[in-house]
């Protein structure tokens, strides 16, 4: 059947809309891409990602991680491949304390089923993507005895045998391989000087190796929970492992998170396993698609400095150029720099506001409260103002005034009241756009 000109037009808008996407898109992931060059991130993921249906995926992000400058150690952990072939040799799984007990007799099912999990990753990790476009791409994986390790011994009268538990780093040899630009791959098993083969938890070694490096980020590829917030403290994260509904897998991250930020690591991450791109979402876009564990703010109201101003004018310049405010230069902002308090997320400035003080009068002015579009109607702007009326009292002053030529309705509805412009002060109401015939508002300050 023909196309019509109406399907044509649909088909047009809709790569016009694709296109704009996916120029907004890189635009935003730019940033990121500068920021994570030559940076350390150590991830995890138990062996039930690697034999998820998307895992394929995920390898596929990583090998584009890697190549976009990121060093990357990944650490494999592999409790249901261990458990298949223990009981394949007609071996029971013992655990004390959540912990496996690696009996002799079971050290070679261990070691078989690390060493097959190892060869997959790497096999996944070494396959080249994106061969549609005659260019694919992968990267140079290897591994080594990275890790020593000493036998966890006899607890609450329980020997757990070739259990062990994690005694050193070797830190050199890791960041020689990292910056040499390999991936490097390390199992969850750890050596000692005797020559023995250790078991260990994947997370312990995980988050050991992260504080070893100084890693940026330490990211687990967790079991995915429904309802996550963006960003938890480590005290949230404590207080969540109670819940009862939590799969073993996700607690086990959870705690790990709280120990890497207790130990140094800044940021932990909790990334779906199962959803796709979900890891590049995380890493390249400001709201990314998991949960940040950082004991530092990633979004926090503070002065505002020289080196805001950018995105200051980036936010203001639009309403400016709306006519909704008041035009200033980059020159007049400069001055004025040590007015304003900013929202900053993740390094971006998503808010701003400026207080003029009159001390004489007692009063003082609030201007240019924006928010960026994306981040409106999420109680941002009240915030902004409450922290601004507390700057305001700190200066002694007992009231705020405004002017606005289309937000009245919302200041009205925070307490501020129409007043006539002799209520300001002198040298403000000489400085009245009669042109603009803003609206005057004024809010006492209890």
């Amino acid at each position: 059947m023909p196309s019509t000109g109406t399907d044509t037009e649909r088909t047009m808008n809709s790569d016009a809309t694709a296109s704009q996407a996916f120029v907004r898109g890189l635009r935003d992931a730019v940033p990121y891409v500068r920021e994570h060059h030559d940076r350390v991130f150590v991830v995890s993921f138990g062996g039930e990602a690697i034999e998820h249906p998307s895992f394929a995926g995920v390898a596929e992000d990583l090998v584009h991680l890697a190549n976009l400058g990121a060093r990357l150690v990944l650490v494999p952990g592999a409790r249901p491949q261990i458990d298949r072939r223990l009981a394949a040799a007609g071996i029971e799984p013992r655990y004390h304390k959540s912990l496996r007990v690696t009996e002799p007799e079971a050290l070679s099912a261990v070691k078989e089923a690390i060493g097959q999990v190892m060869l997959d990753l790497m096999a996944a990790l070494s396959a080249r993507h994106g061969m549609t476009s005659g260019s694919g791409l992968s990267h140079r994986v290897l591994s080594g005895n990275f890790i020593l390790a000493r036998p966890m011994g006899v607890i609450d009268g329980v020997d757990f045998g070739y259990t062990g538990r994690l005694r050193r780093v070797d830190v050199a040899g890791l960041k020689d391989a990292v910056e040499d630009g390999s991936l490097v791959v390390q199992p969850s098993l750890g050596f000692s000087p005797t020559g023995e083969i250790f078991n260990l938890r994947a997370e312990e070694v995980a988050v050991a190796t992260a504080v070893a490096l100084g890693a940026d980020k330490l990211i687990f590829l967790t079991d995915p929970i429904e309802g996550l917030p963006a960003e938890m403290t480590p005290t949230d994260a404590g207080r969540m492992r109670h819940d009862v509904a939590l799969s073993e897998e996700f607690r086990l991250h959870l705690d790990s998170a709280v120990e890497a930020c207790a130990r140094g690591v800044s940021r932990v991450h909790l990334v779906d396993r199962e959803t796709p791109g979900s890891l590049l979402l995380e890493l390249f876009t400001r709201d990314g698609s998991g949960t940040l564990i950082t004991a530092e703010p990633y979004e926090r109201t503070r002065t505002a400095q020289m080196e805001d101003i950018g995105g200051i004018v980036a936010l203001i310049t639009p309403l400016e150029e709306e006519g909704v405010l008041v035009r200033r230069s980059r020159e007049q902002l400069e001055l004025e720099i040590d007015r304003f308090v900013v929202i900053e997320r993740d390094g971006d400035v998503i808010g701003c506001a400026a207080l003029y003080p009159y001390p004489e009068n007692a009063m003082g002015e609030l201007a240019c409260l924006v928010i960026h579009p994306d981040y409106q109607r999420a109680g941002r702007a009240q915030r902004l103002l409450t922290h601004m009326e507390h700057l305001a009292r700190r200066l002694g002053l007992a009231r705020l005034f405004v002017l606005t030529t289309q937000t009245a309705q919302w200041f009205q509805e925070r307490g501020f009241a129409l007043a006539e412009l002799s209520k300001l002060p002198l040298p403000r109401q000489q400085l009245y756009n009669f042109s603009r015939n803003s609206k005057i508002f004024i809010k006492p300050l209890a």
